[in-house]
């Protein structure tokens, strides 16, 4: 393995955290549309909370895709072609949650309810079906030689990618309800609250669900033991930080502690994995390895010189529109109060 392939890995892998970091409070905004507000104009105000920043966050995922595409080709090609149906059903989920937003706004007054829960569903799919298909992945997947990925339904719906996928959509929200803590004021704000220290404790359960399952059905305790308990020590270690800080009343704190553990699980996930790809359940010599999936050398050099050249201008931009939009959405400001 070349330092280009391992640097790659890692950008994919920081791409993918980031993405779950800023684009999983979205989620759990556009799921608490239906789940958290009591009435039009309380949406409204959840809505406001993500409208400058939800289409840059989505880049992040785009920006994955098409950085695994560049550097790991038959990683991409393998994983795309044998996760076609659950990637299609996360392209209708940010489909249909993007158009939401505009739709809902120049709807007539009595059908907007349609575009909030498409809105909220939307929400829904995409966490829920990512944790579905990464969770299935680090268990083995029946890939063959030539990397051909041919599953079953129990290959993709099984005992852990059903907490994995319930989980990551769990986390999401939560992260979201900090979020909209952080951002809003009024009775909204005070719900989120209280929705959220309720869930904490469902949380609990669920991480310690997911470390058993992990345990039983994939090998990162086996290969990867210091790092797997590092990063679930630490999954549980912020979720308690942020369950603590927002009963403190330290709602910045439980935000970024929140996205830490979306980031943290990434981590376990691609340390776990690594240095394979893909993990054949089939037999260890047909594991997609990072070594045997990349581009060649001279189109990684080419591209890592672009990603170091454009990445802190991206970083710049973004930290420049989160400032900029830094304010709480106040109820008194939304039509109708």
């Amino acid at each position: 393995m070349s330092n280009l392939q391992l640097f790659w890995y890692i950008l994919i892998g920081v791409l993918f955290a980031g993405f779950f970091f800023l684009e999983g409070f979205d989620f759990g905004v556009g799921m608490s549309v239906k789940t958290l507000a009591h009435n039009e104009k309380e949406e409204d105000q959840l809505i406001e909370t993500i409208g400058p920043v939800w289409d840059g966050n989505e880049v992040w995922l785009v920006t994955a895709g098409g950085a695994m595409f560049a550097s790991f080709p038959y990683w991409y090609a393998s994983l795309f072609s044998g996760y076609y149906l659950i990637l299609l059903l996360v392209l209708v989920g940010l489909i249909i949650r993007g158009v939401s937003f505009e739709f809902r706004h120049h709807m007539p007054a009595d059908k907007r309810w349609i575009w909030g829960w498409t809105l909220s569903i939307g929400s829904l799919i995409v966490p829920f079906c990512f944790g579905l298909l990464f969770t299935s992945l680090v268990q083995g997947m029946p890939i063959n030689a030539n990397g051909d990925l041919s599953a079953t339904f129990t290959d993709y719906v099984n005992p852990l990618s059903i907490v994995g996928g319930v989980a990551l959509t769990l986390l999401s929200y939560l992260h979201g309800l900090n979020y909209i803590s952080l951002k809003t004021t009024g009775p909204i704000r005070t719900r989120a609250r209280n929705y959220a220290q309720a869930l904490y404790g469902v949380a609990y359960v669920g991480l310690v669900a997911f470390a058993i399952l992990l345990y039983f059905n994939t090998d990162f305790f086996e290969v990867r033991l210091t790092s797997t308990v590092i990063f679930l020590a630490l999954m549980v270690i912020l979720t308690v930080v942020a369950n603590l800080a927002l009963f403190k009343g330290k709602e910045k704190t439980a935000f970024l502690a929140s996205g830490l553990t979306l980031v943290s699980l990434v981590a376990l996930l691609f340390t776990g994995l690594f240095p394979r790809l893909i993990i054949s359940s089939i037999s260890p010599e047909y594991d997609l390895l990072i070594e045997n999936a990349s581009s060649s050398p001279y189109t990684l050099k080419i591209m890592s010189f672009v990603a170091i050249g454009l990445l802190p201008f991206v970083l710049g931009y973004t930290i420049w529109s989160y400032y900029i939009f830094r304010k709480r959405i106040k109820h008194t400001d939304v039509a109708g109060y």
